[in-house]
């Protein structure tokens, strides 16, 4: 039996066991309209398989035609529900040193002193790395050795052409090749008994470093820290995304490849 998770969120729809998520398709069309059109630029520039892309390519635009997303049945029997009241949670979390499920409030950690702070692996998109470099301010020699490793390559490109990566280069930030980096643990480490911020999925022991002690928060929670040389309180934290707050929209759009001419002209085509 699934596991139903009960939001105090209005977009949730109940059911009678409790409170099931209902996916919208706008978003979901949204990034499969630019999937097709990476798809297409990767047939364009020789990926392997071209046939088993536009099989792909011809699927997403069947389901494209008739969208039809799955949802939980009316009379759905649950082996667990769980509620999670989101008014409680009233400021930034953390993961602590380190254990993934050792999750706290900001405020129960803050002060705490950060020698390196990673912004990369999966969970990060070209959104979080904007909102970082706009959150470094322009400021030099910052005290935490910063690592940034975006992704992918498409979205190194985009940050390099936004002129975001001049901002992490100011800084001191040492870019990696875009990728896991540090996430794997077996590429690069951080200095041994080095306290971190990390965007990563897993802080476990020695995981990004020996005898490492590694706190697992945002991209822009990473950045402040790197500038402050400590975990702000939350109060310092809020004030530092005023910055971001006033340019949202700008700042984590995504990169929609259906929208950004060069891939739009070569998928045109394919």
């Amino acid at each position: 039996m699934e596991q139903a998770f009960e939001l105090s969120d209005a977009s949730a729809e109940r059911s009678a066991a409790g409170c099931t998520i209902k996916l919208n398709p706008e978003p979901i069309k949204e990034y499969l309209t630019s999937n097709i059109v990476l798809m297409k630029n990767m047939i364009a520039d020789g990926y392997q398989d071209a046939k088993t892309l536009q099989r792909r390519i011809e699927k997403v635009e069947a389901w494209l035609a008739q969208p039809n997303l799955l949802e939980a049945d009316k009379d759905a029997e649950y082996a667990h529900v769980i509620e999670i009241d989101l008014a409680d949670i009233k400021g930034p979390i953390v993961c602590c040193p380190n254990d993934p499920d050792d999750a706290k409030f900001l405020s129960e950690v803050a002060g705490t002193k950060i020698d390196e702070a990673f912004i990369g692996s999966c969970m990060t998109n070209i959104g979080h790395f904007r909102a970082a470099a706009k959150l470094l301010g322009g400021k030099r020699d910052i005290p935490v050795k910063l690592w940034v490793a975006p992704p992918t390559k498409m979205d190194q490109d985009e940050l390099i052409k936004e002129g975001h990566y001049a901002a992490f280069g100011t800084a001191g930030a040492r870019t990696e090749m875009p990728g896991c980096s540090l996430c794997m643990g077996n590429q690069a480490q951080v200095r041994e008994g080095a306290t971190v911020i990390s965007t990563s999925t897993r802080n476990f022991p020695n995981r990004l470093g020996k005898n490492t002690n590694v706190f697992l928060g945002s991209a822009e929670l990473a950045a402040i820290a790197s500038r402050l040389g400590y975990l702000p309180s939350k109060e310092e934290y809020l004030k530092e995304m005023g910055v971001i707050d006033a340019d949202k929209a700008s700042v984590y759009r995504y990169m929609n490849f259906d929208q950004i001419a060069e891939y739009a002209e070569v998928a045109e085509k394919v």
